[in-house]
C-alpha cells in the first residue's frame, strides 16, 4: 500500500482536528474528518480568539512560549484572512503589578519575544480607554484570531487536495479492535440516526476536552483535565489592542477585542463533563470588576453576552488551583508505545496558536510509525480563504 492510498480517520472537528486533516492531506493521505457538531462548534469555537505571542507564559514556561511566538508569526503569514495583528499590551495598576514588571520583560526576552516597555503616555495613544491610573504598559507581538475563520481556511485547504472528506454530526459510538489494531470506528448521524461503519489504516484521537472519553472507546486512558473558563462581551470595541494585566496569569486578566465586541476573559474551574459548561452567575459580576479596572468604559456599553469554553489541558489535578498550573503544552500520545494499539495516536493539550504545530507535530508522528520521509508544507503555502470551504470547484467533499 502507497501513502496515497493510507486511509487516516481523525475524531474531532475543533481546530487540532482541522489542522492535522490538512497536513496530511497535504502529505497526500486520505483523510476522513469525524465530528459530532458542526466543525469548531466545540471549544475553538468558543474561545477569546487572542493569538498568543507567548508573552503570558514566558514567566512560567519558556518553550510555550516560544512555541506561541513561532507559530504565531507563521499564522501571521499563511492566514492573513483570519487574523487582526492589532499587538498586546501588558499594563500595570497596582505596586504587585510593577514587581512583575522587569523579570516579565526579561522572560519574554529570553523566549525570544521582543517585549518593549512604552510610556504610558504613549500608551494612553494607543489606547484612549485605558485606566488614568496604570503605572506601566509593555508592549508585546499579540494579536487577535478569528476563530472560525482561521479553522475553516484550514478545512478549505484539506478539501482542494481532494484527499479529505469532512462528516460533521457524525458522532463516534466505538471503537473496534481486533487484537492490538484498530479496524474501524462506529459512527451515528445526528441528522439520519443512521449509523455506519467506517474503515481506516490509521486513527486520530484530537477531541480536546473530549479526547479523554474518546480515548474509553478503545480502553485507553488519557490524563486530560477538561477546564471551562467563563468569558463575557459587551457590544463595543474599546480597544484595538489585546490588553492584559501585568501579573501572574490569573482570572479576568485578558481583554480582547473582536470585531465590533470586547471580551473579558477568563475564569476557570474544574468539570468532569466538557459538555456542560454553565456559566457561574458570580463570574459575569467578577469579570465586569475586572475589565472596568483596565477599562472603566467598560461598564457603560450594553452587555452582549457570556459563555463558556473547556481547555484542553493534559494532566490531572485535585483542585482548581493545581489545574491553573497544568501545562498549556501539548504532547502527542503513540498508544502502541503506550497501550499497545498499534495505529492509534491522540494529540492533548495545546492552544488555538500552536493548531498547525499541533497538526505537524501528529503527521510527523505517524510518518514516522508508518517509515514514510514525507515533510509537511503547512509553514509555507497561504491558506486559501475561508469562503473557498462553501465554493464549489474543489475535489473533496464535506457530507
Amino acid at each position: 500500500m502507497t501513502h496515497n492510498n493510507y486511509h487516516v480517520v481523525i475524531i474531532g472537528g475543533g481546530g487540532t482536528g482541522i489542522a492535522t486533516m490538512y497536513d496530511l492531506c497535504l502529505r497526500g493521505f486520505k483523510v476522513t474528518l469525524i465530528e459530532k457538531g458542526e466543525l469548531t462548534s466545540g471549544t475553538t469555537g468558543r474561545h477569546h480568539g487572542q493569538l498568543h505571542c507567548g508573552a503570558r507564559y514566558a514567566m512560567g514556561d519558556k518553550n510555550i512560549a516560544k512555541e506561541c511566538m513561532e507559530e504565531s508569526a507563521i499564522l501571521r503569514k499563511i492566514a492573513p484572512n483570519a487574523i487582526e495583528y492589532n499587538m498586546g499590551m501588558f499594563v500595570a495598576l497596582s505596586d504587585d503589578d510593577m514587581q512583575y514588571k522587569e523579570n516579565f520583560i526579561q522572560s519574554c526576552l529570553n523566549a525570544g519575544i521582543p517585549a518593549k516597555e512604552i510610556p504610558t503616555s504613549l500608551a494612553f495613544e494607543y489606547e484612549k480607554n485605558l485606566n488614568q491610573n496604570i503605572k506601566a504598559s509593555v508592549l508585546v507581538p499579540d494579536g487577535t484570531i478569528d476563530p472560525w475563520r482561521l479553522a475553516i481556511s484550514f478545512a478549505a485547504g484539506a478539501l482542494k487536495t481532494g484527499n479529505a472528506t469532512i462528516k460533521t454530526y457524525h458522532q463516534v459510538i466505538s471503537i473496534n479492535k481486533k487484537s492490538n489494531n484498530i479496524e474501524s470506528v462506529t459512527v451515528i448521524n445526528h441528522i439520519t440516526n443512521k449509523k455506519e461503519i467506517i474503515k481506516a489504516d490509521a486513527f486520530i484521537n484530537a477531541g480536546g476536552p473530549f479526547s479523554g472519553n474518546i480515548a474509553k472507546l478503545a480502553d485507553i486512558d488519557i490524563p486530560v483535565s477538561p477546564s471551562p473558563g467563563t468569558m463575557l462581551a459587551i457590544k463595543k470595541r474599546i480597544s484595538n489592542m489585546v490588553v492584559s494585566r501585568l501579573h501572574k496569569a490569573g482570572d479576568g486578566d485578558i481583554v480582547v477585542p473582536q470585531r465590533q465586541l470586547t471580551i473579558i476573559g477568563s475564569t476557570q474551574w474544574i468539570s468532569d463533563n466538557p459538555d456542560i459548561n454553565r456559566v457561574p452567575q458570580k463570574d459575569i459580576e467578577f469579570l465586569t470588576n475586572a475589565a472596568i479596572e483596565i477599562f472603566p468604559c467598560f461598564k457603560d456599553y450594553e452587555y452582549h453576552t457570556a459563555w463558556a469554553a473547556a481547555r484542553p489541558l493534559y494532566g490531572k489535578h485535585n483542585n482548581s488551583e493545581e489545574v491553573r498550573n497544568l501545562s498549556r503544552d501539548f504532547e502527542a500520545i503513540d498508544h502502541e508505545q503506550t497501550d499497545n494499539i498499534k495505529n492509534m495516536i491522540s494529540i492533548v493539550g495545546g492552544k488555538a496558536t500552536t493548531l498547525r504545530g499541533m497538526g505537524e507535530v501528529v503527521s510527523d508522528l505517524l510518518c514516522k510509525k508508518i517509515s514514510l520521509d514525507i515533510k509537511g508544507k503547512t509553514s509555507e503555502i497561504i491558506l486559501p480563504h475561508y469562503r473557498e470551504y462553501y465554493r464549489g470547484g474543489y475535489n473533496g467533499q464535506s457530507n
